[in-house]
């Protein structure tokens, strides 16, 4: 089997697991379907992407369908960048504004109407055979490029941003999805890489041996990532919940000088009211507690809270919820009368919804795990 033949076999295996995975998340009924549907439209439009690999020569037959699958790809950076956000808020809504993200595609559909669409097929192949010395031409290319990378990098501001919002603000956060999110927008770079290479070789080499490995490198990659984003899509069905878009990250709210917001008297008695009714009331026995919870309960605004806990306390609210729960644990852990009681019913009772989450919290805690922890006491 020569390279072409593999790069046809391996291309069709991966367009058809695209296309299957994309079915599968329009068809599937679950919580968060807009993320899905996102998703599924980002994945078929690199399958599209992905026909190049199945043409040996290019298809003058269907030249009209070949021009527009090249518009295709103004579409897959935006649409990527709209899936994050999906993934990243509970609260985001397809809006009209959205819309602007689709205007390089449909500018380069009106060049190209001009240039092919609504031409005899002479005038399409002599367009075609110049276009790259086209000086508009150049242009979207470059306009491709810079597209990716600026929603390369927003997507990456998103999903750091809102990892950060998260633990401010919420208990028990789901972030090894946080960091498959990571994984897949990485991956999703190193193929646009691989692009980047094919280009340059083709352009200081030519339509060579060495370009032609590129692009079998290319189509093995894609089938690679497709496994990969299947393999995402069955260990995490459901992605995190998301925060509320509204949050901000404490250092956006309140100024980088912490001495000039309370007096030292003042912040002190707070951060003491805020530790006894922790004690008392024990709040963080609620899994799904959140700092607007919180905040309600001690009857504090929940910027003035947030101050208090990530500020003055330096402390995400991830861990000092934690820390209470950790310490409850201790105590039902070393209880001789609780002995009967396994470690996944502790964790549950003392809040945590996540054997994981519990097992490294506790680690970092007290430096055992709570089996070791229980040993070592009773």
């Amino acid at each position: 089997m020569d390279k072409y033949n593999f790069l046809e076999l391996v291309s069709s295996i991966g367009i058809f697991m695209v296309l299957l995975l994309a079915l599968f998340l329009i068809t599937v009924k679950a919580k968060h379907r807009l993320s899905n549907w996102l998703f599924a439209f980002f994945v078929f439009t690199n399958a599209v992407d992905a026909l190049k690999f199945l043409q040996r020569e290019f298809p003058v037959n269907y030249i009209n369908l070949e021009a527009f699958r090249w518009s295709i790809v103004y579409l897959v950076p935006a649409s990527f960048y709209l899936y994050v956000l999906s993934v990243c808020y509970s609260n985001f809504r397809l809006k009209p504004k959205y819309l602007l993200h689709a205007i390089p595609f449909v500018a380069y559909n009106l060049y190209l109407m001009w240039g092919i669409y609504f031409v005899d097929r002479a005038s399409k192949i002599d367009f075609i055979n110049g276009m790259n010395d086209m000086p508009l031409m150049q242009f979207f290319q470059f306009l491709f490029e810079f597209l990716f990378q600026v929603y390369f990098i927003a997507s990456f501001l998103v999903i750091r941003k809102s990892r950060t919002v998260y633990l401010e603000n919420y208990t028990n956060p789901n972030i090894s999805v946080l960091n498959v999110l990571y994984k897949i927008t990485i991956l999703y770079y190193v193929l646009h890489f691989i692009v980047l290479i094919r280009w340059l070789a083709t352009f200081t080499f030519g339509l060579g041996e060495i370009r032609a490995w590129i692009v079998t490198l290319d189509g093995f990659a894609f089938l690679f990532c497709t496994c990969w984003y299947l393999f995402t899509a069955l260990n995490n069905p459901e992605f995190f919940r998301g925060v509320d878009s509204e949050l901000k990250p404490i250092t956006e709210v309140v100024p980088k000088q912490k001495t000039s917001l309370l007096p030292v008297e003042e912040k002190n008695k707070k951060i003491k009211f805020l530790k006894d009714f922790m004690v008392e009331k024990e709040p963080y026995l609620d899994s799904s507690l959140t700092i607007q919870d919180l905040a309600e309960q001690v009857e504090m605004p929940v910027k003035d809270l947030s101050t208090l806990i990530n500020l003055y306390m330096d402390k995400h609210f991830f861990d000092f919820v934690n820390e209470y729960r950790i310490e409850k644990a201790m105590q039902i852990l070393k209880d001789p009368s609780q002995k009967e009681l396994t470690v996944l019913e502790i964790l549950y009772q003392v809040g945590f919804n996540s054997k994981s989450s519990f097992n490294t919290s506790f680690k970092k805690y007290t430096g055992k795990t709570p089996t070791d922890y229980r040993k070592q006491t009773l």
